[in-house]
């Protein structure tokens, strides 16, 4: 599902709101290295950190808000066997982070027609980290940067996007969510949101144009 509208023929209005996914959207998440990065902390492989902190549920429950960043750092201290705290995790998330130039230049584009926000699967933690990991797209949305646990639930929940939405007094049918994949797609189609499944720059760009979002 690639095309250049999902739910495209349902709307002729231009939308009112667009909201971008962080990872693999507008920067390109390297998962594995940043679990390499944490065994190599306990000695410990890639596939022993995704064992331990991600299918016991650790980083789910983070992501669903269900852990503050203290309670989340010490499960994965306890899980790792070291010493884990915000220095640890900040700099192992780091490494796994790529801005992609391309899109971001999409996003004042964007703005200069139609509110734009940020909607990422991702702990608090991450909310409080956003200005030291991600000081460029601070600069491109403001604010308007948010984990989806602040809406009670993670993505595809259609509560998520119409939290959204709601937030920033729009419809959700007047609002368009980008994200990588297709059950985040899925779930915005669901709340009532136009949206787009990403895969590159110049499709999104596209997708854009056809929303009368950018000539």
């Amino acid at each position: 599902m690639t095309g250049p509208a999902e739910g495209a023929t349902e709307h002729t209005t231009p939308p009112r709101l667009v909201i971008f996914d962080m990872d693999d959207v507008l920067l390109r998440y390297d998962v594995e290295a940043r679990r390499t990065a944490m065994g190599a902390l306990a000695g410990l492989s890639a596939a022993d950190v995704e064992r331990l902190v991600w299918h016991s549920g650790i980083e789910d429950a983070s992501d669903l808000g269900q852990l503050s960043p203290d309670a989340y750092l010490a499960a994965v201290a306890g899980a790792l066997g070291v010493a884990f705290g915000r220095a640890e995790w900040q700099r192992t998330r780091a490494l796994a982070m790529t801005l992609d130039p391309e899109v971001l230049a999409l996003v004042p584009r964007v703005s200069a027609h139609v509110p734009v926000a940020l909607l990422t699967n991702n702990g608090h933690i991450m909310r409080e980290h956003f200005d030291a990991l991600v000081p460029e797209l601070r600069t491109l949305f403001g604010a308007a940067m948010h984990v989806a646990c602040e809406f009670g639930a993670k993505k595809p929940a259609p509560r998520v996007y119409k939290g959204v939405a709601a937030l920033y007094g729009v419809a959700p049918r007047d609002a368009v969510m980008i994200d990588d994949k297709p059950a985040n797609v899925a779930g915005a189609l669901e709340a009532g949101l136009r949206a787009h499944r990403f895969t590159a720059a110049a499709e999104l760009a596209a997708f854009l144009k056809a929303h009368h979002i950018l000539a």
